[in-house]
This record gives C-alpha cells, structure tokens and sequence, in this order.
C-alpha cells in the first residue's frame, strides 16, 4: 500500500494553471495525488508525464491512475533524466511541471525501507531501490571527513563531529546496520542538554543520511534547470519543498531566473539576451492551511514556490554555486 497524502495539492495545481489540452510532467508521482487531479482535469489531447524512482511508488500510481491510462506515460526514473526522458518518448511541448520533493509518507512509514529513525530496520534510505549506494555503505564505509561534511552540509547539525567520531568508534568493533543501532551512536554523540531540546536527536543525522544517499540536492537543481529549459513560453514550474536546504535552493534559482541582468545606463531597450526567462509568481512562498495542518502535521515544514518563463532560456541564467556549503 503506497497511500500518501498530496501536500498544498489545490494550490500546486493551481499554480501550474492546468489547460485541457496542455501537457504536464509530476516529477515526483508518490501515491498519485496530484497525478490523479492532473489527469481528472486533462482532456482527450492532453498528457501527463509521471515519473518517479521508486518502483513501489509507480506501481501504486498505476494502480490509482488506472481509469486515466489513456492521457498518462509512466517513466521509472530519477527526475534528474527529465530532458533524456522527454526525447525518448518524443515528448516536446510541455505546459508545467510539478516537484514535490522530499521523502513521502509511505517511505517513512514503511519500517523495512530504513527511513525512518522510528522503526527498527536495515540501514537503507534509497529511493530507487535499484543502486547500490545505501546508507549502511555510508555509514560503514565512508571516511570521518565525508561524515562530518553531510552531516553539516546536509544536516545542518552542529555536533557532526561528535556523531561522526562516534560511529568511526563504533565501526571498528563492529559494522552498523540498524536504524535503532545509529540512534544510540548519535544519541552518544550529542550533549545530553542538546539531547532534550529541537526534536528527535536523529532527525538531522537521518535527514542528511538521506539526501546523500539519494543524491537529492545535486539531483534537484540539475533537474530544476533541465525543467526551465523544456517548459515553453508561458508555461509554469512549482516546487513544493520540505526542508530548508530544498527550499534556499529553489528561492535563490527563482530569483536569479527573474533577475534581469544589468544593462548600461540610457539603454532603451533590454537587449534580449538580458532580460529574465522567468517571473515569479509569488513572492513569498504559499503555507499550508490551518485546515490542512490539523489533517496532516507533515505538512508544516512545506512551502510552494511558482516560476513562469515569460522568455526563452538562456544559460547564463543557470544557478548552480550559491545554495552549496563548503
């Protein structure tokens, strides 16, 4: 069972201003949430391109889109292959494009995928459970140097040395595989002061854990240009993202899209190889609701970000250095 709850899910599709005949990419297909409003709004000349890495998520996604087979190509890929996707299957024209990013609720939920620091399992974590990298290889096998740098950078968690020379220790007597063994090794590594405040002590560990073993961020902004230079003129890209990094990502893309660049003085006229590709839609990210809060607390770190390409793209528009930290 793969039944998880679409985030921002009117205001997604509001966002990308579905038409009839248009043609759609849900980079992220999860359960099928937003898929299925996407297809129940297309007509007989319209497409929906639904990707994603986990298989287990496809297959749940074909099963509830099955009364809109006719209107939908299903891609087992990584969104990062979009334009490679989109020219194998002779598709040219698109209209929006949908990220919803971040770890969904069947993943966390389902104890055996190693996600979650809430059940005990197999160190895992890997959306596409066809590569080899998971997170038991991290953990077991990369140097102090490459931990400390994740579980900062991606982690955002202020003890990464701690932690990393704990499980270091902890290795050299014997290997690391379960979620609940990590645990108690950042357990270990945290101050018991900071141990009682800011959530879950695993939660930063767990998440960087992640999205090194998925690659997500690299992923995300090469996947993210690919979509601004397949979405035409008039077409929309929204991203909805649930954590920090994710999200610094995205805001600081948008607004170098929608940035003119600088022109000499008295000009004019903006040349054209200056003036932005995109214009925001919205300033600020739109929350969710109250009402959606009280449904799904899950949904309180997401935020939703609409870019529309008003002219075509020009790679000198490409963002790749600024979110990174060393």
């Amino acid at each position: 069972m793969f039944d998880h709850y679409s985030v921002l899910k009117e205001e997604a599709l509001d966002g990308i201003a579905i038409k009839p005949d248009g043609t759609y990419i849900d980079c992220t297909v999860g359960g099928g949430g937003h898929s299925e409003q996407i297809a129940s709004r297309l007509g007989e000349n319209g497409l929906l391109v639904a990707f994603d890495q986990d298989l287990d998520a496809l297959e749940a996604a074909k099963s509830r889109l099955r009364d809109y087979h006719d209107r939908i190509t299903f891609i087992h890929a990584n969104f990062r292959k979009l334009e490679e996707e989109l020219s194998n299957h002779h598709i040219e024209t698109i209209d929006g494009i949908l990220f919803d990013l971040g770890v969904s609720s069947p993943q966390l939920d389902r104890g055996d995928r190693g996600f979650s620091y809430q059940h005990d399992a197999k160190l895992d974590m890997r959306m596409n459970q066809d590569q080899d990298l998971d997170a038991h290889v991290i953990v077991n096998s990369w140097p102090y140097n490459d931990l400390v740098k994740i579980f900062y950078k991606y982690g955002e968690e202020k003890f990464s040395k701690q932690i990393a020379r704990k499980i270091e220790a902890f290795r050299k007597e014997q290997s690391i595989e379960t979620t609940h063994q990590l645990v108690e090794i950042i357990k270990d590594g945290i101050p018991a002061p900071a141990r009682r405040k800011g959530g879950h002590p695993a939660k930063r560990i767990f998440q960087a854990l992640r999205i090194a073993v998925n690659d997500e961020l690299e992923a995300f902004n090469d996947a993210l240009h690919q979509a601004a230079r397949v979405v035409k003129v008039n077409g929309r890209v929204a991203v909805i993202t649930f954590h920090s990094l994710e999200d610094r990502l995205c805001k600081q893309a948008f607004k170098k899209w929608s940035t003119a660049k600088e022109v000499p003085r008295n000009l004019p006229i903006i040349p054209k190889d200056h003036q932005a590709p995109f214009k925001l839609i919205n300033k600020k990210p739109i929350l969710p609701s109250i009402g959606e809060l009280d449904v799904n607390r899950r949904s309180k770190s997401a935020k939703l970000r609409i870019a529309e390409k008003i002219n075509e793209w020009n790679e000198d528009f490409t963002f790749e250095e600024g979110w990174k930290k060393s």
